[in-house]
């Protein structure tokens, strides 16, 4: 009886297995890459000359970057978007120099106590906050005027790869664009 059971199973589901339904609907057409390259819908800009404004009811400093005023990619809420705030040129002894750039959120201890660039965006905009643990009024222009920041947006599976996001030069590399490539606008 074990067997003629077990046998009606296996041919119950052999035929449950083999039953095909109709096709779907077509998925959307892709995006075209390079030839024998994966393409990665990232995008990459810079904003020069930010300068942020004071809240004081807030106590804290910010600028709003909407995505449409500095390019036409889209940008969906799914995507990841990085922000990096330009720190210098460092020199090297070897008489080379680089461009250093830090992904924020990012702290600086100050006398009067601690500041914090962050960020919070949408799929429209990406505003960039000064927040601190005393008074902002009177905070150093040094770290409030003619700012510049790198924005990059990366598709949300791209983004959760195991990649160092906070070295904008690995970044940089996997989606395959050079600095030299990277426009900069004027904040306005």
């Amino acid at each position: 009886m074990k067997k003629i059971t077990l046998l009606l199973g296996a041919f119950i589901s052999l035929f449950i297995i083999s039953c095909e339904g109709p096709a779907g609907p077509p998925g959307f057409d892709g995006l075209d890459g390079e030839d024998g390259q994966d393409a990665i819908q990232a995008q990459v800009f810079e904003v020069d000359n930010i300068d942020f404004g004071y809240d004081p009811g807030n106590n804290l400093y910010s600028y709003l970057i909407t995505f449409s005023d500095f390019t036409s990619f889209e940008v969906f809420e799914s995507n990841a978007v990085l922000v990096y705030r330009y720190d210098g040129t460092i020199e090297f002894q070897d008489n080379t120099s680089a461009d250093a750039w830090s992904l924020i959120p990012q702290n600086f201890f100050l006398p009067g106590g601690t500041i914090q660039y962050s960020n919070a965006h949408t799929y429209k905009d990406v505003e960039i906050f000064i927040d601190g643990n005393f008074n902002l009024s009177n905070l150093n222009p040094d770290f409030t005027d003619n700012q510049l920041f790198r924005i990059v947006i990366l598709p949300s599976e791209f983004a959760a790869a195991k990649m160092d996001k906070s070295n904008i030069n690995a970044v940089m590399k996997t989606i395959g664009v050079k600095n030299e490539d990277v426009p900069r606008f004027k904040a306005q």
